[in-house]
């Protein structure tokens, strides 16, 4: 079953966090995810949640997605994501 690991990122060191996509993009290519939605403007259909940016990605499992997440591949991008934006993510399994 799928897995879609979703984020909500306000970016607030646009130079060094276009550093932080290519680095990224290469470990989600390398644990067999891919970019599903990938930036903004994001359109309020209802609610009051306003993503900044949003990002989703695809994992064959919730299980590949975690692994991602965890590795040490995703560690030094992870960081630079940490010093570069503020995000929220989460993780949820598909149908």
């Amino acid at each position: 079953m799928p897995a879609y690991v979703i984020v909500d990122i306000t970016i607030t060191d646009s130079v060094r966090y276009e550093e932080y996509k290519k680095s990224a993009a290469e470990t989600v290519t390398a644990f067999g995810g891919k970019y599903i939605v990938r930036g903004n403007p994001v359109e309020i259909l209802e609610g009051d949640w306003k993503p900044n940016r949003l990002v989703i990605l695809e994992f064959e499992s919730l299980s590949r997605a975690k692994q991602w997440w965890a590795s040490s591949e995703y560690s030094e991008p992870k960081t630079l994501r940490h010093e570069t934006a503020r995000s929220k993510m989460i993780v949820v399994e598909g149908v």
